[in-house]
């Protein structure tokens, strides 16, 4: 299924966004089911309004085009490959990239192949956990490990975190890393984080970075998370005032009990394309 349905029909020529789904789940180390997140996504996103009201855009009509998801599920380095090569092939054809996860090991691959095409790159992390273990589970690609690897590839910013092992703090930086309890209490530290991104910014969102009474179908909900507005205008501040050269959303874990997390996230997807292309 396209992202959008019958409503946003375009072929891949014509279309400047491109999402590529990554069904991928295999080192996820809770809640199993992130690999079911791609579908749920694109099956909600039927349901979007494409006009947006906050912007007046119809960010649509830049042509959006799902490709087929990536299936490579052999080893965590197969899959961070693939997701590698797919990523540069876009950037090298002029596409706008959307990585559409999958947990957060498929955010390592994009990351790579952003860096190659980008200088003066800052990654911008949205997400309820650091993921710095340097290795977990044996594997160095676990997604508790994805920004520790994304991190050897671009410079990091961390928003909304508020869990962490105390082995990854010797991987913090103190001056890059936005906590939840602190942005609840000032919100000028939106505006302080923004200030640590360079001209050109790649985002991942942790759908768990919002709070699960929002949010609640992901594989390691958090209490304590911010609301829909706050990170969306964060995100909307972000795209007004650097180039947001491509981003991912990962680890939607969806629950037959509800499909609103699924509509969420499909929102998610397309505010921030507006708010992208405004």
């Amino acid at each position: 299924m396209n992202f959008g349905g019958a409503e946003v029909v375009y072929d891949y020529a014509g279309s400047g966004i491109i999402i590529v789904p990554v069904p991928y789940d295999a080192t996820s180390t809770w809640m199993k089911g992130s690999d079911k997140g791609p579908d749920a996504i694109m099956e909600a996103s039927v349901n979007l309004e494409f006009y947006d009201v906050e912007t007046g855009t119809e960010a649509h009509k830049k042509g959006i085009y799902t490709l087929d998801p990536i299936l490579e599920n052999s080893s965590p380095e197969a899959l961070v490959d693939a997701v590698y090569k797919k990523a540069l092939f876009l950037l090298s054809d002029k596409k706008f990239p959307v990585i559409v996860g999958g947990n957060h090991t498929v955010s390592i691959g994009s990351v790579k192949a952003f860096s190659e095409k980008f200088q003066n790159l800052t990654i911008l992390q949205l997400d309820a956990h650091s993921d710095l273990r340097q290795e977990y589970e044996g594997s160095k690609l676990n997604h508790a490990c994805s920004m520790a690897r994304a991190r050897e590839y671009a410079p990091l910013v961390q928003v909304g975190i508020r869990s962490m092992s105390a082995e990854e703090l010797a991987f913090v930086d103190d001056k890059r890393i936005f906590y939840s309890h602190d942005l609840y209490y000032n919100k000028q530290l939106y505006r302080s984080a923004i200030e640590k991104l360079s001209e050109n910014v790649y985002i991942t969102i942790d759908l768990d970075v919002f709070d699960p009474s929002l949010m609640p179908s992901t594989g390691t909900p958090e209490p304590g998370g911010p609301d829909y507005f706050e990170i969306m205008h964060f995100l909307r501040d972000v795209a007004g005032s650097r180039n947001v050269v491509g981003f991912d959303v990962v680890e939607l874990c969806p629950s037959p009990a509800s499909k609103f997390p699924d509509f969420v996230a499909a929102k998610v997807i397309y505010q921030l394309l507006s708010y992208i292309f405004e």
